[in-house]
Parts: C-alpha cells; structure tokens; sequence
C-alpha cells in the first residue's frame, strides 16, 4: 500500500475530526497501518476470515454483526471480536465519511508547493493545520508537498493561496489544479 495513503489515514484517524457535524453517513472501512517513526508499521497476516470480513464492510460498512455472520456461516461472537481485533491492530479503521458536499466543500483542489527544503517540516505542519485541508503529503519529485483541499467556492481558493499559503515562510512556488469532475473515489482496496 502506498505510504502517503497510510499516512492520510493515519492523520484523519488521529485528528478525530469526523465531520459529520451528528449526521449519520454511514461508515467507511479502511485497511491500514499507521505510519511509525517514518516508515508503514509491520502488520500482522489477516487470514482468509479476516479477508472476508473486511470485503463485507468495505461493501456495505453499515452491516451489522449478526448479518455478517451469517452470510460468512461463523457466530456473531466471532465476528465481534475479529473487527474489535483489527481495529485494536490497526488493521482497519471505521468511521463515518462525510462527502465534501455534506460539509459545503463544493470546489476540490490538488496544490503542489515547492519550499525552500529547511522549512519542509514547519510548512507543512502549518498546511496540516488548515481546516480546508484534507490530505498532506511530503513527496519527491516536481513538488515538495503535496495537497488536497475542499473550498465553498472559487473565491474561497482565492483567499486560502493568496492569503493562508501566500503568508507562510518558506514556500517557494504554488500550483492549483481545480477538480473538475471525480471519476473515481472509493475505499475499496484489493483483499489478497
């Protein structure tokens, strides 16, 4: 799995920052391993029970237990405490995930920033900081960081480049790319 993924998982899972606002939305499930010191933590081997409960909620995340079982022929009891294990390892993650929309982000935008590489870190703690922002990642290649944020509208980018990215030290260069359309956006990885 790719480390940034990881990592924006990692980040939402510790922001505790649901942004459901007590609505029910439904829950996402998210195969993971937080990231330690750096580097995607060692997981441990999901048997083929394991597999099977997670393609179910991957699907349908609002299943409950006791259906759960029953389709894969085991007890609730079983079921129960397989998610609660593999919640408690870090092996999946499940939450409500509000769609842009619900929360008034109507405009999408993936910005790169290039930085002068002392301020790396301090940059992008304050980009993390930023409630319009969803995803942060450090990357190599044409840009330093890499992000993914939701806006009202044009205005609102406007006012977050030019004002909240314009103000930090250390940035360099800026590129938005506005979201036309999402073609794709799920949860669902590939089970082995």
């Amino acid at each position: 799995m790719d480390a940034e993924v990881c990592e924006l998982w990692a980040r939402l899972r510790a922001s505790g920052d649901d942004m459901t606002n007590g609505t029910d939305l439904g829950r996402a499930v998210t195969p993971f391993r937080p990231l330690v010191g750096g580097s995607v933590a060692e997981s441990r081997e999901l048997d083929a029970l394991d597999r099977r409960i997670i393609r179910i909620l991957q699907k349908t995340g609002r299943m409950s237990n006791t259906r759960i079982a029953q389709e894969l022929s085991v007890t609730e009891t079983t079921v129960r405490k397989r998610i609660a294990q593999l919640m408690d390892d870090d092996m999946i993650n499940i939450v409500a995930v509000p769609t842009p929309k619900a929360v008034g982000g109507n405009v999408s935008a993936i910005i790169g920033l290039s930085v002068d590489l002392r301020t790396i870190r301090s940059v992008s703690e304050q980009v993390r900081n930023c409630a319009e922002v969803r995803y942060v990642g450090l990357s190599a290649g044409r840009y330093d960081i890499m992000l993914e944020a939701f806006f009202r509208d044009q205005e609102h980018v406007l006012e977050f480049v030019t004002e909240q990215l314009g103000a930090m030290q250390g940035i360099t260069h800026i590129e938005t790319s506005l979201i036309l359309k999402i073609a794709k956006f799920s949860y669902e990885w590939e089970m082995a």
